[in-house]
């Protein structure tokens, strides 16, 4: 396993930006994902990186090793597609073993690496069948272990997830975290899926039109978000325009347009917010920070919608200058419904203040 180094690196496709400076290390045995919408550069990343396409700018480097050029063949890189890119009229043996037949292995060396490969990714009765008798997640792990047959020294993964049905790639998603943890390879994964990123990843990049707008944990990007950008795309959230009215202390006292009061604290605030009184901030409220009854910052508003599903109540309520998301964890109590008044409170360590 390897580290990556992505060193000042821009791709220009004639005249339009693919991605614009990028710096970025991931370490070795770390699974790393790429996150954003799409068209936001995070393919186009993965594919210097695997030596599909050079960089117009800037350098890339195994540990200390520049492959900037170097050919894909050269690389020894595993390269799961989104569409698998399977043989059909081979076995499911068949294809795992073609990288290892290409580098020239002996048979019985190619048997004992399929047969091992293949029980890793639980396809132990499968290896005579075609590929076109086995179910899309059956075919997602063949093509995952021709990737992890050859040993690679990195794994990219490219929405690998995005033909199966919901249940599938939850599975499927457990599956390779496992298998990855266990063979300790260094993995970057690409997808615009904000929960597979967060239930997978040991670090997130999340990029927007070619730049990157935040590096960290799941944990960091999800609690504390750099900019608008990140906490609106990651997860759910409630963003309020207010102005900072006081600073006391750790105290943030911020005010809407109509008067509304909220009450947060200084740490619980971007870096790049600035801190000063009149300025005008984004108040970020998860929606299941919201708790129902009086509190702090007590709000009381009119609901609008409500879904009940099964782990918890999604309500809308809605207030004179915005509508607030709210998830009540199912405790078996009575449904609210919509048109009637609730009353809410939101601690003030959760609420979080973003900048322009």
């Amino acid at each position: 396993m390897k580290s990556v180094k992505i060193e000042n690196v821009s791709k220009q496709f004639g005249q339009v930006p693919g991605v614009k400076d990028l710096n970025l290390t991931i370490k070795a045995g770390e699974f790393f994902t790429f996150l954003g919408p799409s068209g936001c550069g995070k393919t186009t990343t993965l594919r210097m990186i695997a030596g599909f396409y050079y960089p117009t700018e800037g350098k890339i480097l195994f540990d200390d090793r520049d492959v900037t050029l170097l050919q894909p063949n050269k690389r020894n890189i595993g390269m799961v597609f989104q569409n698998y890119a399977l043989f059909p009229h081979m076995t499911v043996d068949e294809n795992i073993a073609f990288g290892l037949q290409v580098r020239k292995l002996s048979k019985t060396e190619i048997t004992q690496k399929v047969d091992r490969i293949r029980g890793l990714v639980h396809l132990e009765q499968y290896g005579r069948r075609k590929i076109n008798e086995l179910s899309g997640g059956q075919q997602q792990r063949v093509a995952l272990a021709r990737a992890l047959v050859i040993e690679p020294d990195i794994l990219l993964l490219d929405e690998p997830l995005s033909n199966l049905d919901a249940k599938l790639r939850e599975e499927t998603r457990i599956e390779i975290k496992r298998i990855q943890t266990e063979l300790g390879v260094t993995t970057i994964y690409v997808t615009h899926d904000q929960m597979e990123a967060m239930a997978m990843s040991d670090r997130i990049m999340v990029m927007e039109q070619g730049i990157i707008k935040q590096i960290g944990t799941p944990q960091e990007i999800y609690n504390r978000p750099l900019n608008r950008f990140v906490a609106d795309f990651i997860g759910e959230t409630n963003l309020i325009e207010a102005t900072i009215e006081s600073i006391n202390g750790d105290d943030i006292q911020a005010k809407t347009v109509n008067g509304l009061n909220f009450i947060g604290r200084k740490q619980h605030s971007s870096p790049t917010l600035t801190h000063m009184i009149g300025d005008k901030v984004f108040i970020s409220i998860r929606p299941e920070s919201v708790n129902l009854g009086p509190g702090e910052n007590k709000l009381i508003g009119k609901i609008s919608f409500v879904e009940f599903t099964g782990v918890s109540v999604n309500y809308i309520v809605d207030f004179t200058e915005f509508s607030l998301k709210v998830m009540i964890i199912n405790s078996n109590g009575q449904l609210k419904q919509i048109g009637e008044d609730i009353t809410l409170h939101i601690a003030q360590d959760s609420l979080y203040f973003l900048g322009e």
